[in-house]
Order: structure tokens, then C-alpha cells, then sequence
């Protein structure tokens, strides 16, 4: 709450953007519409759009406060790239992807008229989400071939191998495995910068839980919020951590958890009690300690959303 707030005292857009994509969940009621309020003025005094669009968002998602009918409004009256595309993104978050379709749609009319390729790769690259939220997987492929040409011309490598990324991931959902993972390897072999990394390992854990391979997943995940440490990719890696134990769980594969999660103590020193509390609630369920020593690596932990966590593993059961 106190990086949030000071976020939106510092006018840093950007960041409070991000805070709010990963934090908002964090937040009581209270707290969330304080801060929601606080940053939708931030987001029209500096016609940030995209922090707009994620407070829009938030206050239908989680406080029932329906804001769209403005930011059409305010589409309409500014009739700029910038906020109607946020607009789309937002009508794609919503669930309304047909809105979204035909926004992007007029957009890519009009930024082909100007000749605009960042723009137009943005397009293409979004629409491509849809489609792939559709399962329409091969018509995803052709929209980021697209965007992938446009930032190729522009000179922007770094979007370009990101788009490359999501271009296997797409592949991976088609059931063409062998061929996501050659995609991914020649890319890793590239110089990249971390976040790239982090990504490329975020598909890899997909692949190896798809296969129910999780010991290789939680590799996977290690390599992911080790790359990811400095960046929202840490958190989205985290999350992915999560879910492979919570499915471990679920599958009695205790002893692969407790002789993995030492890794991540060791790597993420200042989550120690975490994983060793990991670690002792799949030792009980294992049957190889009592309750009593769960519990005392449980009051070793501070963190509250990381008590939580813990407290939700220890639920996991068939």
C-alpha cells in the first residue's frame, strides 16, 4: 500500500500502472478504492490511458463501480490512437473481444493510412491476443507475423524477440511441443536481457506442467524468478511456483516437493521461512514429521500474504 501511495505522490504513472497489475489483489476494499480514486485523477490530469484503462478496470472488477461509459466518452472526445486503443484493451479485458475486434480494426484503417508502423504493430500484436483468447491459433500466428514484420522494419529487436516468445507459446497450445521448444532454445541462445529470459522460462514451466513433468517445471521456475528478480516477471514466476506445488499437492508427489523447494530457499534467502514451511507441510502430508514442527516453521513466517499462501497449500487435498 505505502510503494502505491507513493507511486501516485511521486505523478509516476508507469510505475503506479504496474503496482496496481500485480498489488491490486493485495488491497482491502478500503484501500483499493482509496487508491483507485487517488489514481484515476492522476490518470486524467496526465492523460496516461493506460494507467486510466487499469483503474477503470479494477473498479468494475472488484468494487462493481462502472466507469466504461467514460472512457468513452473521453475516446470520443480525444479521438487519439492512445486512448481508443487503451479502450479496446480494456473492452479485451472485460471479455468483450468483438468490441475490442472492431476497435482495432478501425485503428489499423487508420494508423495503415499514416503509414504508422509502431502503431500498427501494436494492433496487430493485440489482435493477435484475441484470436489466441478464441483458440483461433493460426489466424493468432498470422496477426503476430505481422506485428513481428512492423517492429523488424522499425528496427525494435528487443519487441521482436518478444513477440518471437509469444509466437511459441502459441505453438506450444497448438500440440506442436518439439517444435515451441526449439523456438524457445534458439532464442535463449541470443543475447537477451533477463525479462526476455524470464519469459522464455515462463513457457518452458507451461510445457513441462502441461506434461505433468514438475520437476522440471519447478526448475523452470527457479530460472524464471531468478531472471525475473528485478522486474514484475519475479511475481508472475512466483505465481507459476504456486500453482505447480498446488498441483503436487493435489497428486500426493510430496517427496518431489520437499527435495526441490531447498533450491528456492537458497536462491531467495529473504523468503527462507517460506519454503522451508513448503517444505515442512509436504514432509506431514508425507507422513515424515508431525504437526508440531509444522507449526513452528509456520511462526517463523511474517509475511502475511505469504501466511496465506502457505495456509492455502496445506488445504490442498483430491
Amino acid at each position: 500500500m505505502e510503494e502505491i501511495l507513493k507511486a501516485i505522490q511521486e505523478k509516476d504513472c508507469k510505475k503506479l500502472a504496474s503496482l496496481l497489475y500485480y498489488k491490486a489483489d493485495e488491497l482491502s476494499e478500503e484501500e483499493l478504492r482509496e487508491v483507485l480514486e487517488k489514481a484515476e485523477k492522476l490518470a486524467l490530469e496526465c492523460r496516461d490511458y493506460e494507467l486510466y484503462k487499469l483503474v477503470v478496470y479494477y473498479f468494475l472488477e472488484f468494487l462493481d463501480v462502472d466507469k466504461v461509459e467514460e472512457f468513452e466518452k473521453l475516446a470520443e472526445e480525444e479521438d487519439t490512437f492512445e486512448v481508443k486503443y487503451h479502450l479496446a484493451d480494456l473492452y479485451y479485458l472485460l471479455g468483450e473481444l468483438e468490441k475490442a475486434l472492431d476497435l482495432y480494426r478501425g485503428l489499423l484503417e487508420e494508423e495503415t493510412e499514416k503509414g504508422n508502423l509502431e502503431n500498427i504493430a501494436k494492433v496487430y500484436h493485440n489482435m493477435g491476443l484475441i484470436h489466441e483468447e478464441l483458440l483461433e491459433y493460426e489466424k493468432a500466428l498470422e496477426l503476430m507475423d505481422k506485428a513481428e514484420k512492423a517492429l523488424e522494419e522499425l528496427g525494435k529487436e528487443e519487441d521482436v524477440k518478444q513477440i518471437r516468445i509469444y509466437k511459441a507459446y502459441i505453438t506450444f497450445e497448438m500440440g506442436e511441443i518439439a517444435k515451441a521448444k526449439a523456438e524457445l532454445a534458439e532464442l535463449l541462445s541470443q543475447n537477451l536481457d533477463e525479462r526476455l529470459k524470464s519469459q522464455i522460462h515462463l513457457v518452458f514451466e507451461e510445457i513441462f506442467e502441461d506434461e505433468d513433468n514438475y520437476e522440471a517445471a519447478l526448475h523452470e521456475c527457479l530460472y524464471a524468478m531468478l531472471y525475473g528478480r528485478d522486474s514484475e516477471y519475479f511475481d508472475v514466476a512466483f505465481d507459476a511456483l504456486i500453482d505447480v506445488v498446488w498441483q503436487m499437492m493435489l497428486e500426493d508427489r510430496f517427496e518431489e516437493i520437499y527435495n526441490n523447494i531447498d533450491m528456492f530457499a537458497r536462491a531467495f534467502p529473504e523468503m527462507k521461512e517460506f519454503f522451508e514451511g513448503v517444505k515442512a507441510v509436504a514432509l506431514y502430508k508425507d507422513g515424515k514429521i508431525g504437526r508440531e514442527e509444522v507449526s513452528d516453521y509456520i511462526t517463523k513466517i511474517k509475511d502475511r500474504r505469504l501466511l496465506d499462501l502457505l495456509e492455502f497449500l496445506s488445504e490442498a487435498e483430491l
